[in-house]
C-alpha cells in the first residue's frame, strides 16, 4: 500500500525571516530574494477553466501571476494587465501562458486613469470574442506609520487602484459576461485585522469585502457568481515597495500559526476553484488564505 503524500505546511516553503531589502516602483518579482513561488514548476492543470475568457489586474506579478499561470494551465485564455514598468515580469507571465498552449493580450495600463477600465474589458473583448471570468486583484499598499504624514495623494491613489477601479471594471464587464460567468476579488486580512501602518489600504480592503458580497446579491439574477480571496502575509513584490516598514521585513509572516509568509503559490488553487463550475453553490463569499488568522466579516 502506497503511503499519502502528506506534506507538512510549516516547512513547504521558506520559513526562515527574510533580509532587509526595498525596490523603487515599481518592484520587480525577479530582484527578491528569495524569488516568490507562483506555481511556476508545480502547477498542474485538470480541465477546470477550458476555453474561459479572462481578464486578471495586477496579473504580472505575485498573486495575479500565480493566478494566470495557473488559469493558462487549466485552459484559459488570459488578458493580463499590468502597471506600465513592469514589463519585464508581464512578458515572463506571457511566455508560460504560451507554453500551457492559450492566448495572452498585455495590457499595460494605469487603473489611477478614468479610460482604463472601459478600455481594458472592451480590448479583452474584442481580442478573445467575449469575456466570462474577471479577476480583481491589483493593488497598491504604501505603509505610513502616522495619520499626519499620510498624504492625501496617496490616499487618493490608493482608493483609486484598489477599489475604485473594481467599481468601474465590474461595471464595464457585467454587460459582457453571460450565466455561469465567475468574478473573483482581491480583499485582505488587513480588512479584518488593520495593521497601523496601512490605514488606507486596510480601508480599502474593507471595502472590498463589502463590495464583493453587495455585487454578488445584485449578478446573482444573471446567473455570475461574485466571490473574494483574502490573503494574509504573502511574499509578493507589493511588501518591498514600500509596503512594510523595511525593519519588519525579516520577520514578515512570522508570527502567523504556520510561523512563516505564504507564498503566491499557496493561493492559486483558491483562485482556480471560485472560478470554476466547481464552486457553483458559492457565492458571497470570502475565502481566507492567511496561515491561520481567522476572518469574519
Amino acid at each position: 500500500m502506497k503511503e499519502p503524500d502528506l506534506k507538512d505546511p510549516r516547512y513547504l516553503y521558506h520559513t526562515d525571516g527574510f533580509e532587509k531589502q526595498d525596490q523603487e516602483t515599481p518592484a520587480l518579482q525577479a530582484k527578491m530574494q528569495p524569488v516568490p513561488d507562483c506555481g511556476e514548476t508545480s502547477y498542474r492543470g485538470n480541465h477546470k477553466l477550458e476555453n474561459r475568457r479572462v481578464l486578471i489586474t495586477g496579473g504580472d506579478s505575485g498573486i495575479g501571476r500565480a493566478t494566470a499561470i495557473a488559469f493558462a494551465r487549466e485552459g484559459a485564455d488570459i488578458a493580463l494587465q499590468f502597471f506600465p514598468g513592469e514589463e519585464k515580469d508581464a512578458n515572463a507571465v506571457a511566455e508560460y501562458v504560451k507554453e500551457a498552449g492559450r492566448r495572452i493580450l498585455l495590457l499595460p495600463a494605469d487603473l489611477r486613469e478614468e479610460s482604463t477600465a472601459a478600455k481594458l474589458v472592451q480590448d479583452t473583448v474584442d481580442e478573445f470574442g467575449g469575456l466570462d471570468t474577471l479577476v480583481l486583484n491589483a493593488g497598491q499598499q504604501v505603509s505610513c506609520s502616522n495619520l499626519e504624514d499620510l498624504s492625501m495623494k496617496q490616499v487618493n491613489d490608493t482608493f483609486q487602484v484598489n477599489i475604485l477601479s473594481m467599481f468601474a471594471l465590474a461595471q464595464a464587464a457585467l454587460p459582457h459576461l453571460p450565466a455561469g460567468s465567475s468574478i473573483v476579488t482581491t480583499t485582505s486580512i488587513q480588512a479584518f485585522n488593520p495593521s497601523k501602518h496601512l490605514m488606507d489600504y486596510a480601508a480599502t480592503k474593507a471595502a472590498i469585502a463589502n463590495f464583493t458580497i453587495n455585487l454578488a446579491k445584485q449578478a446573482s439574477i444573471k446567473g455570475i457568481r461574485v466571490n473574494g480571496v483574502a490573503p494574509g502575509p504573502i511574499w509578493t513584490p507589493i511588501q518591498l515597495d514600500k509596503g512594510q516598514p523595511k525593519e519588519a521585513l525579516p520577520k514578515f509572516g512570522q508570527d502567523s500559526l504556520l510561523k512563516r509568509a505564504g507564498q503566491p503559490a499557496e493561493l492559486a488553487p483558491v483562485y482556480v476553484f471560485l472560478a470554476s463550475n466547481d464552486a457553483s453553490y458559492v457565492t458571497a463569499q470570502i475565502y481566507g488564505v492567511t496561515g491561520g488568522e481567522a476572518i469574519n466579516l
